[in-house]
């Protein structure tokens, strides 16, 4: 800033040489802290003094004051010798004074002894002075810009540092505000604003609390980088002393950049230009006269001000910097008149979906682990939020609808491209509930989930589909493998034998090809929790994570061996090259072709004719395996589809059984419930969802009705998924009605509207439910994605894919479900 900004910044005069008085007040400091010194030290001696001095008696006190007793009122004639005996009292001068008046003395002492005291906490607060900027700021973790696949930002996390500006980043106006409504003087005082304390001191005793503070910009900035936050008289006195000192060695212009790339602006934005990126997207050089003094007025109470939670209060807030400084004449009314008619518009990521919290936790751990360099940084994941949310919905409706009758409490899913990117992450029913991330971070026993490595390593070995062992009572050692039915089929190839998860066949093939082999093979394939060589290990004993199970099964899909699963595509920083970018796969070593064609039809088989039947998809080949453990304690199903790869847990926290929930039941049907959608949505690209913010519908349009079929009025609301017309009781099409507040809010947005009902192509065969249009917007896609309602079990694509937005955004009834 030159010497015109000065000029104007105060009023059109020359700037007095600051610099040359700051180093006069920071010598005559020091003069004054010698000076204390010496006289604390004469002022502990005169106390000894006094207190040997009381140590001889009272005598001459009780003297004086008898003598006092006996001087003759007005008409009575003095003794001779009384003129005589007061001379040398008053020679004594004030001390004997003060001793024939013991309430002068009490009062002396009073106002002594808090001086004494004020000069000793100068004098210790000097002597203690931290150096400057050696205050250790807490740089909190830094903060992540998330992008989900496509590019779209979806969170951030972490405190935003932003870039530090130079002295040709910062623009006039920026500065003019933060000098106006934070240190108007900021150019003529040296450190220490005396008027500006005496000012705000006025003002606050006005007022009757505090409505201004007295601190300069350079009393601010010493205490951003040298001193603590508490609020105690000796770190003021220490604040001033370090201010006089920053003055002597500072510019202004050097101690006003500095203090703008260290103060809090909310939000986690640490400096200016951080704030500027985290509120409006663009960098502290670019920003409007508006935009500038909204900034600037957040410095005073950044957390109650920040505009992304309380906007009206930072545009009032910012029209108070614009009138200040028309006051100081850095601006005209007409330029304040202006930016204020200007409007604001924030571009701040939206609010982080609660449940990608899961996802994000594992990936701000990746991020440190391959680019853990210092400043804010982008991440773009592999995240695809259409499934994410696809993923969500269909585990929490699943699990609200069977989780409490088949004593189900939780469950995960993850779903893994061909090359191991994770594109959705269920990690339990609820984040706010749980932040354990049970895709990742619970281990538990697999069950039959594990008999791939088994018959992989069988075929690998020589053993075919076509291979025939006896289903019998089997013994290894002291263990005795049992049946789920407690059955025996005798003579079955491994074809069915794998289908049917049958144990006994599992435990033979394991202790003929060696369960030592079998733990190489899960080795190959990613598998890395701790495999003890036991017999049972061949069903499923061991303690695994989901997610390395999916990688496991998404390697065989994908012929390498290991797979990897990763959730970051590239890490970007402030330069232009990239901090990190996922690597192209490296040639790995893969399975036989007989071995992996085997498997793959093994695996078809399990869901054509096995345990997975429920996760058929129709017109889609799906393979899979299904995993249930002892006492239906965990229930598996890790699915295959020619895109990608689901693996679902179904089980307790606190491992509880549940009411015979295999890896067939709840797991298969999640499965089938997500890929069957999941698949087309991949197939059309990103699929545009409603927002229950802005009310939008999903684009399906109900098809036409045939002439006379359609239904016109004004209706009444019985629930939220039905309407009565005249008398007649329409049903919306795939919504689950609610009563009470809900419907009386529909009442309201329905009054004097008109609603036109057409049959649904969609509807199941003999189903009075229609299709409604308001506005030409479909009423039920408006209905479920502001969470008025539930969707129910056969609703359209279009009408789930709603209810999903409405869960995520926790809007409507969803916000009170826990």
């Amino acid at each position: 800033m030159g010497p015109t900004d000065h000029d104007r910044a105060r009023g059109g005069e020359a700037p007095p040489d600051t610099r040359a008085a700051a180093r006069e007040a920071a010598a005559a400091a020091r003069v004054l802290g010698r000076q204390l010194g010496i006289l604390a030290a004469g002022a502990a001696r005169g106390a000894g003094a006094r207190t040997r001095a009381a140590a001889a008696g009272t005598g001459p006190l009780l003297r004086g004051l008898s003598a006092r007793l006996r001087r003759p009122g007005p008409g009575r004639a003095v003794p001779p010798d009384a003129g005589d005996a007061a001379a040398p009292v008053q020679a004594r001068g004030w001390r004997a004074r003060l001793a024939r008046r013991p309430v002068l003395a009490a009062a002396a002492l009073l106002v002594a002894l808090p001086l004494v005291g004020l000069l000793f906490l100068v004098v210790t607060s000097f002597l203690t002075l931290p150096p400057l900027g050696g205050a250790a700021l807490d740089p909190g973790q830094r903060a992540l810009t998330v992008e989900a696949d496509d590019g779209r930002v979806f969170a951030t996390r972490g405190a935003f540092r932003g870039q530090k500006l130079t002295a040709a980043d910062l623009p006039p106006h920026l500065a003019q505000a933060i000098i106006a409504i934070e240190d108007r003087r900021f150019y003529g005082h040296w450190g220490v604003d005396l008027r500006g304390l005496l000012r705000a001191a006025w003002r606050n005793a006005l007022g009757g609390g505090v409505r201004e503070g007295g601190s300069t910009i350079t009393q601010q900035y010493v205490r951003l980088t040298s001193l603590n936050q508490e609020k105690t008289l000796r770190r003021k006195i220490q604040e001033a002393f370090l201010a006089l000192r920053v003055e002597s060695e500072m510019s202004k212009d050097e101690i006003l950049l500095g203090y703008l790339n260290t103060a809090y602006f909310g939000a986690g934005a640490y400096g200016i230009d951080a704030a500027a990126r985290r509120y409006f997207g663009k960098p502290a050089k670019a920003l409007t006269l508006p935009e500038a003094a909204m900034l600037a007025g957040l410095v005073r109470a950044p957390s109650q001000l920040a505009p992304t939670r309380n906007f009206g209060g930072a545009k009032e807030r910012a029209d108070v910097v614009l009138q200040t400084m028309v006051e100081t004449g850095a601006i005209t009314a007409e330029a304040a008149d202006k930016a204020r008619a200007q409007t604001i518009t924030l571009r701040t990521p939206p609010e982080t979906p609660p449940g990608t919290n899961y996802f994000l936790d594992m990936v701000a751990g990746d991020v440190k682990r391959l680019a853990d360099t210092p400043g804010d940084v982008t991440v773009r994941t592999t995240l695809n939020l259409d499934l994410q949310s696809l993923a969500e919905g269909v585990v929490a409706r699943r699990l609200d609808a069977e989780g409490a009758k088949k004593k189900a409490g939780q469950a995960a899913l993850v779903a893994l491209s061909k090359d191991g990117a994770i594109l959705a992450m269920v990690g339990g029913r609820d984040y706010e509930d749980s932040q354990f991330n049970r895709a990742t971070q619970a281990k538990r026993q697999a069950g039959s989930l594990f008999k791939l490595f088994v018959y992989l390593t069988a075929y690998e070995k020589g053993f075919s589909p076509e291979s025939v062992l006896v289903d019998r009572p089997v013994q290894i050692g002291d263990w005795e493998p049992q049946n789920a039915n407690n059955r025996f089929r005798g003579a079955v190839p491994l074809s069915t034998a794998f289908a049917l998860s049958i144990n006994t066949i599992a435990a033979q093939l394991a202790d003929e090809v060696g369960v030592p082999a079998v733990i190489d093979t899960a080795r190959r394939l990613g598998v890395a929790s701790d495999l003890p060589n036991v017999p049972s290990l061949a069903l499923g004993s061991a303690e695994v994570t989901l997610l390395e199970m999916t990688r496991a099964y998404a390697g065989v899909l994908a012929d390498r061996m290991p797979l990897e699963a990763y959730g970051v595509h590239a890490i970007r920083g402030g330069a232009p090259q990239p901090l990190y970018v996922h690597p192209d796969p490296k040639a790995a070593p893969g399975l036989p072709r007989d071995t992996r064609a085997m498997m793959l039809d093994s695996l078809q088989a399990v869901v054509d004719g096995g345990t997975g039947k429920a996760a058929r998809v129709a017109g889609m080949p799906v393979g899979g395996k299904t995993g249930t453990t002892q006492e239906y304690r965990d229930a598996w199903f890790v699915g295959v589809t020619p895109d990608m790869v689901v693996g679902v847990w179904v089980g307790n926290d606190d491992n509880a059984a549940m009411n015979r929930v295999s890896g067939g039941d709840m797991p298969a049907a999640i499965f089938r419930d997500f890929v069957q959608r999941a698949s087309a949505q991949m197939a059309k690209g990103r699929a545009k969802r409603p927002s229950a913010a802005r009310a939008e519908p999903a684009p399906a349009a109900p098809a036409p009705a045939a002439p006379g079929a359609e239904l016109r009025g004004v209706p009444e609301v019985i629930d939220t998924g039905t309407l009565a017309f005249r008398g007649r009781v329409v049903r919306l099409l795939g919504v689950e009605g609610e009563g009470g507040a809900l419907a009386r809010q529909l009442a309201r947005y329905l009054r004097r509207r008109e609603v036109i009902c057409t049959p649904g192509s969609e509807a199941p065969a003999g189903s009075a439910a229609l299709r409604c249009r308001i506005d030409g917007d479909d009423l039920a896609s408006l209905i479920l994605a502001a969470g008025g309602a539930r969707a129910s079990e056969d609703a359209p694509a279009d009408l789930l894919s709603a209810e999903e937005q409405a869960r995520s955004e926790r809007a409507g009834l969803w916000r009170r479900e826990r």
